[in-house]
């Protein structure tokens, strides 16, 4: 399925949590936090500006970012999770 975000919304791929185990103590899945880095998948065209001009995204697919803890709606796609977040949740791009 192909998935195209409109506005200034983008889809992100987050990237999996390395699992950590320190003194033979497995945290469950449930207890672990989720990552804040992700790889952006898929941009809407960008947000009209108050005189109806498009003003284009920053980003675009295969940047690595930095998001914001709580930014975004989990969807699930064939299978995959994925967040989709607009621009603005956006903190940084890892190079």
């Amino acid at each position: 399925m192909e998935i195209k975000p409109l506005g200034d919304r983008i889809l992100v791929k987050q990237f999996e949590e390395e699992e950590v185990k320190k003194g033979g103590i497995i945290i469950p899945d449930t207890a672990k936090e989720k990552p804040q880095k992700g790889e952006i998948k898929a941009v809407g065209p960008g947000k009209r500006n108050d005189e109806g001009k498009l003003m284009p995204l920053e980003l675009k697919v295969g940047d690595k970012v930095l998001f914001a803890k709580y930014g975004g709606t989990e969807v699930k796609i064939d299978g995959e999770e994925y967040l989709i977040m607009r621009e603005d949740d956006i903190m940084a791009i890892i190079k």
